[in-house]
């Protein structure tokens, strides 16, 4: 059986860190920053951790 191929468009959008949490970007941060609080900007520049729930299908995804 081959191997599975890696999801391209996940791989854009989550990263693995070292001690293997997988990191996304936060949402409500693309467009439209105008009307939006520079507090709320900040606060939505980092990343965060994937929640529980979704982690099996972006391992699967990923290829991990």
């Amino acid at each position: 059986m081959p191997k599975m191929k890696t999801h391209r468009g996940a791989a854009k959008r989550f990263k693995v860190t070292g001690s293997g949490k997988i990191m996304r970007r936060q949402v409500n941060r693309s467009h439209i920053l105008e009307k939006k609080p520079s507090k709320r900007t900040r606060r939505l520049a980092g990343e965060v951790e994937l929640p529980k729930g979704d982690k099996a299908r972006v391992r699967r995804q990923l290829g991990i």
